[in-house]
């Protein structure tokens, strides 16, 4: 309330109807009465304290300013501190990462090695299938040779002994027979 009357009367007297040329120290001279307001207005600010005022309130600021400087500080510190740990995390995971290829690696070396085995074993079963094979064909083979042998041999002993046999010989050797057998089965 005290400033607006304050500023209602600096108003009313800075008119300029007062103010008028003539000696500096009269009330007709303008640059006179400018600077009694000027004064008057200087003293009004320092009646009603608006230095202290005006000092409060840059000192409120600058300790706003101060405290958002601390605040922005620590909200560095705290980024810097994430940045760090995530750095650390990144190489963890990067780590881990390494170290699953390599074992993927690994892994899959040991089965291309697993593979190659499994495969030359089965080669060797299947070989010794085929020599298997092989030898039991050979084997029918040369029992069906030796059996076709007999059966020629028998054959020839047959139209040997039919064209030189009698009836004679064939009644002695029936003979024989059944007197071999007769022996054997008593």
């Amino acid at each position: 309330m005290r400033i607006k009357a304050l500023a209602l009367l600096l108003t009313v007297l800075a008119q300029p109807a007062l103010a008028a040329s003539g000696p500096f120290f009269s009330l007709g001279n303008t640059d006179f009465v400018v600077l009694l307001g000027f004064l008057l207005f200087i003293a009004v600010l320092f009646y009603f304290g608006v230095p202290a005022l005006l000092g409060g309130l840059l000192d409120k600021r600058a300790v706003g300013i101060r405290d958002d400087l601390d605040e922005a500080k620590s909200l560095r510190e705290e980024a810097q501190a994430l940045l760090v740990s995530y750095e650390r995390k990144q190489k963890e995971v990067q780590d881990q990462a390494d170290r699953i290829v390599a074992s993927a690696k690994k892994d899959a070396s040991l089965a291309a090695k697993q593979a190659q085995e499994d495969l030359k074993a089965s080669i060797a079963r299947r070989v010794a299938a085929a020599q298997d094979q092989l030898a039991s064909a050979e084997t029918s083979a040369i029992k069906e040779v030796r059996d076709t042998a007999v059966n020629v041999a028998i054959a020839a002993a047959n139209d040997v002994i039919a064209k030189q046999m009698t009836a004679k010989n064939a009644t002695s050797l029936i003979d024989d027979a059944i007197g071999e057998v007769a022996a054997k089965l008593h």
